[in-house]
């Protein structure tokens, strides 16, 4: 143990030596959790609107003042011409328009229903499709004001409730995501060169001839990366809880039991691409390139894996961070026990296993 101790002493070192070692593990995460948490999201907001009111009325002046304290909206009522809004749409001034038809609180009041025109910007699918329901519902929401009593004989009124997440915080459907995206990414990154650039260096060949055991040499590399890494993910965790209001509703000692299984795991893949590899071109661009996209595409945050073909679904089950990313989210958002989580704890615990195992195989004692 006090050659295993003095061995750690060393890596330690060597971490804290490295400037961009240092960089890379605490500001590339602080960078993506500020950047990934602010800008990645399902929410539109700030929505360009154009305004033409042609009516010019109570019932319209009320609509606009809604659509106006709606948080979504910037609204722009300098438009006054039909023919302008194409032009607002190239120049990309707008991305949107409601059009408010002479006689609006005429016809509403007479006849009980009133047209308005909503045109979208459609280059953008998703963007427009979530404008025109903005839009809808609060179109939807005046007219339920306007008439108490419904027309019809029956009506079904849904209440709706988003479980979860009351607030709506567009934050909390990427955090897990990016947690399990920075650390997948920092730990096997860092971790993948270390055995790499022994042997570049040319230190290897006095671990070689040391009374070390192979599986000590590779534990005394592994844990001062997991030290750094379980404080990187404290640091990542403090920035979503005090700047992106991510509350944690399960037990803290969960996620942590879990982040520093995830992070065990993720070091023993950057192990095994270490012991495979000979250069740390080669490593860096297997562990960043080769686990940043089926991070990305299969953990589900950023892509419904319902959506995906059935090959795809499969290939998913492979990737640890989808794993994490589902513990996460049942832990910190929904505040489950173990007892929802074991089966994905089970799943993490064998991919540890078997690569750690691997990474000892190839682990080489004779240099060629």
């Amino acid at each position: 143990m006090k050659q295993l101790l003095v061995f750690i002493r060393k890596e330690f070192y060597h971490v804290f030596r490295d400037r961009r070692t240092l960089l890379i593990m605490f500001g590339l995460p602080v960078a993506q959790i500020v950047l990934f948490g602010f800008a990645l999201t399902s929410e539109v907001k700030n929505i360009s609107l154009i305004i033409i009111d042609q009516a010019r009325d109570v019932n319209s002046q009320e609509l606009t003042g809604k659509i106006k304290s709606s948080a979504y909206f910037i609204t722009d009522e300098s438009v006054t011409d039909y023919n302008d809004i194409e032009k607002a749409f190239k120049q990309g001034t707008a991305r949107c328009a409601l059009i408010i038809p002479a006689g609006f609180g005429n016809d509403l009041l007479h006849s009980g229903s009133a047209p308005v025109q909503i045109l979208t910007d459609g280059s953008d699918p998703n963007t427009a499709k979530t404008v025109v329901n903005y839009l809808t519902s609060i179109i939807t929401g005046y007219q339920q004001e306007l008439s108490k009593t419904p027309p019809l004989r029956y009506l079904i009124q849904p209440e709706l409730r988003m479980l979860y997440n009351e607030e709506g915080n567009g934050s909390l459907n990427f955090i897990p995501g990016v947690m399990a995206l920075v650390l997948m990414i920092v730990c096997t990154a860092l971790t993948s060169v270390s055995v790499v650039r022994e042997k570049e260096l040319g230190t290897m060949e006095i671990l070689l001839v040391s009374p070390f055991r192979p599986l000590l040499v590779l534990v005394a590399k592994a844990i001062p990366y997991l030290v750094l890494s379980l404080a990187n993910f404290l640091l990542i965790l403090f920035l979503s809880v005090f700047v992106l209001d991510v509350t944690v509703k399960g037990s803290i000692l969960l996620l942590v039991a879990e982040s520093m299984l995830f992070i065990t795991t993720c070091l023993s893949f950057g192990l095994m691409i270490s012991n495979t590899t000979n250069s740390q071109q080669t490593a860096l661009l297997l562990s960043m390139m080769g686990m940043m996209l089926p991070t990305m595409i299969f953990t589900g945050f950023m892509f419904p894996l319902e959506n995906m073909p059935v090959p795809f679904q499969v290939i998913s089950n492979i990737v640890p961070a989808r794993w994490y990313f589902l513990i996460i989210k049942a832990v910190m958002l929904k505040g489950l026990g173990f007892g929802y989580v074991w089966k994905e704890t089970l799943v993490l615990t064998g991919m540890m296993l078997a690569t750690l195992g691997i990474a000892l195989k190839n682990f080489k004692t004779r240099l060629s």
